[in-house]
């Protein structure tokens, strides 16, 4: 990581946070892999917990949720999310807390795959099958996310991906961008599916691109509004009710030609 234009090389160090989710993905990963290779666990169990949009257009809605958590039991997928997440995420985490960032990781991921479902069902049918499989899984659109997050959080500043590659914050979202369109480009379809990604990255944005983050911005802006419109409306009422009363306001004091005595020349009292 770089700051300040020097560049130094440090090893992140993962807050309590962040442990417990790069803990609980391999671990579920871990008991897949020995429960399908070694332990005779079918492949229906697998499946029951990663994403469909058909299964949750038929009301098996708990399937966006477990389908971030699954990885199919092979080292290269959850090797690649777990470094992602392990490079990108411990500045994020000091930056926000723990409890922002399992927030934001959470969301992210439903985000996105709710992103994806919503394209699978407006595209036309050929054009989907391309783009989503019927079965996705896997954090990788997280990843996207934590990476934009990141990059808007931390802009100007540089970061080494996997020990070697120093990318500054707009390479990183260049980079990210450029290999998710590559493989629409390719047709290579990752498990999570073609568009999951971006979902993310879009999530990346709304939910984390600065303190406070867009979409709170954007929320406080409303709430303002209705602040202000409520604060207007209670003045316009309160002047009617003055008006539809017939009372009105008298000037006080007194002018300077006023006089305080009485017809015999003695004051007022």
């Amino acid at each position: 990581m770089s700051y300040g234009g020097e560049q130094s090389f440090v090893l992140p160090k993962p807050g309590r946070a962040l442990k417990g989710v790069l803990l609980a993905l391999f671990g579920i990963w871990l008991a897949f892999a020995l429960g399908l290779n070694w332990g005779g666990v079918p492949q229906e169990t697998f499946a029951l917990f990663v994403g469909s949009t058909s299964a949750i257009l038929r009301g098996e809605v708990w399937r966006p949720f477990t389908a971030p958590l699954m990885h199919v039991p092979s080292v290269g997928g959850i090797a690649f999310v777990l470094l992602g997440l392990y490079f990108l995420t411990p500045t994020l985490e000091k930056e926000w807390g723990g409890k922002r960032l399992i927030r934001f990781l959470i969301v992210s991921s439903v985000f996105a795959y709710g992103f994806q479902m919503g394209f699978e069902l407006v595209l036309p049918e050929a054009l989907a099958a391309k783009l989503v499989p019927p079965y996705w899984h896997g954090a990788l659109p997280a990843v996207e996310a934590v990476a934009i997050a990141w990059a808007m959080t931390f802009r100007g500043q540089t970061v080494r991906l996997f020990f070697v590659l120093p990318v500054t914050s707009r390479g990183l979202i260049l980079f990210v961008v450029g290999m998710s369109v590559l493989y629409v480009i390719t047709l290579q379809v990752p498990s999570c599916g073609l568009l999951a990604p971006f979902g993310g990255m879009l999530a990346g944005w709304l939910f984390g691109g600065g303190t406070p983050s867009p979409i709170r911005r954007f929320w406080l802006s409303l709430k303002l509004q209705r602040l202000e419109q409520e604060a207007k409306r209670e003045r316009t009422a309160r002047k009617s009710k003055v008006k539809s009363s017939g009372l009105r306001v008298i000037k006080g004091g007194r002018d300077d030609d006023d006089d305080d005595r009485g017809p015999d020349g003695t004051l007022l009292n």
